[in-house]
């Protein structure tokens, strides 16, 4: 007897507009601004007219310095992700709504009236990608000695998540009904009454704004941490990969949703899905040239010898980036040249990646750039839209994800091609949506309104949350 058939799982798309980054092509004559809310309208616009579940903003809280300079070699910073995310909703009636928004340097009341607030003026399409930041250099824009430890960063960031989801919950009781129009209560309870008791908040008092459509924005969440895998098992709704290949990308998939069952959670309740660089050409040799000509653009000399700086800790100002790399070890002291740049705890120890790094130099007879150009982030789907088409779908069907956040490497119109050329064919296989078939981000991720927690206060009684 045969075994059954797998069933054929639906793709979720969703389109990243790029942020902090140095892959945004701005010599193309297409590319636009970071700033406008133009740019950020034709992206939203193009995502939804192409039934993406939604659009994603990362975050950069404070412009990056290398050698005590600003480093102007890439995107360092943009408007505000709320006030973004809020003049979207009102250009785009079904696209999920997505903003990343940190749990060091911000405080759980505030964050939750304004997801609350978010998901009520979307109609229920808001989602929080949690995250959190160890560095002092970023800290010290938002308090006095700078960061918080890094062992307590998770901590806090987990209790922190908590804590909103009591607060998003305190109008949920079975006796508490308010009118979504008035905001006025229709029954006698105490809606919104909380009390947290903990290592990182001890707060009490009510939450003002009422229950919204989806009960709890979506939670996202990004490390690929042992404690961040952990989080996102716990309790994240979807959670963003780096792993672009189909082993990595199966290995990691298996991982974090072998992690479930012991927080009580099923395989269908968190998403894995990588983000996802694409090029496009109407032959996949096209594609691969032009491919090849994008990371030219994307890595100039001066960005190589920068890269190059997160590992070696020095000013490699003076060497030719087509040259050889250097021949003098990192330095290994406290002094980081590189500072508000994740890419740099990427590098744990510089003194085998510099030595990697050399061997594959030599083996390749590859100078600074070339080597920064291969080692680096590279397009993950290069191909005519067919090939790219089957290959994503590939991936999906052997659980090697969920599907994928794609990020052009051209604002705001880079998503185009994809949307126009790629989606109908993911249509006419069957694996993607021709039309939205819910209103809000839970319905377009297959994802059930979560219950209200056990204890949400009811007719003026609070529940003290450890």
């Amino acid at each position: 007897m045969s075994e059954p058939r797998k069933p054929v799982k639906q793709i979720h798309l969703a389109a990243h507009f790029p942020g902090v980054n140095n892959t945004t092509v701005w010599s193309d004559p297409q590319a636009g601004s970071h700033i406008e809310f133009s740019s950020f309208a034709h992206f939203a616009r193009t995502a939804e007219r192409a039934k993406f579940d939604f659009l994603f903003l990362a975050e950069g809280l404070r412009l990056r310095e290398q050698g005590g300079k600003i480093y102007d070699l890439d995107v360092v910073g943009r408007p505000d992700t709320f006030t973004i995310l809020s003049a979207l909703a009102a250009v785009t009636e079904r696209l999920g709504l997505t903003g990343t928004i940190n749990s060091t340097f911000n405080e759980p009341y505030e964050v939750a009236r304004q997801f609350a607030s978010l998901d009520h003026l979307s109609d229920g399409r808001a989602a929080w990608n949690v995250v959190t930041s160890w560095d002092a250099f970023t800290g010290e824009n938002f308090r006095r000695g700078g960061f918080l430890p890094q062992e307590e960063r998770y901590s806090r960031a987990k209790e922190f998540l908590a804590t909103a989801n009591e607060l998003f919950d305190s109008w949920r009781g079975d006796e508490i009904v308010a009118d979504r129009t008035t905001g006025t209560f229709l029954s006698d309870a105490k809606a919104g009454a909380f009390i947290h008791q903990g290592q990182h908040f001890d707060i009490e008092g009510q939450f003002n704004v009422p229950a919204s459509p989806q009960g709890r924005p979506v939670i996202f969440q990004a490390g690929d941490s042992e404690e961040g895998r952990e989080f996102a098992a716990a309790g994240a709704d979807a959670i963003f990969s780096r792993y672009a290949t189909l082993k990595e990308g199966q290995a990691f998939y298996t991982d974090v949703k072998g992690r479930l069952a012991r927080h009580g959670r099923t395989h269908d309740q968190l998403l894995i899905l990588p983000a996802a660089t694409f090029v496009l050409g109407d032959t996949d040799a096209e594609a691969a040239e032009l491919a090849r000509e994008v990371r030219r653009q994307q890595v100039s000399g001066a960005t190589a010898l920068k890269h190059l700086e997160f590992v070696w800790n020095r000013d490699l100002s003076a060497y030719d980036p087509d040259g050889p790399l250097p021949d003098i070890d990192p330095d290994l002291g406290e002094h980081t040249l590189a500072r508000g740049r994740a890419q740099v705890r990427m590098y744990r120890d510089p003194l085998a990646t510099a030595r990697e790094w050399r061997e594959l130099a030599a083996a390749n007879n590859w100078s600074i750039r070339d080597l920064v150009i291969e080692t680096g982030n590279r397009q993950a789907f290069v191909g005519s839209a067919e090939t790219v088409a089957t290959t994503i779908n590939e991936f999906v069907q052997a659980d090697a994800s969920d599907g994928f956040i794609l990020v052009p490497h051209i604002t705001p119109g880079g998503l185009d091609v994809f949307a126009d050329t790629v989606v109908p064919l993911l249509q006419e296989r069957g694996v993607f949506r021709t039309e939205y078939e819910g209103t809000t981000l839970r319905d377009h991720l297959g994802l059930a309104k979560p219950a209200a927690r056990p204890g949400t206060p009811e007719r003026g009684e609070r529940a003290v949350a450890s």
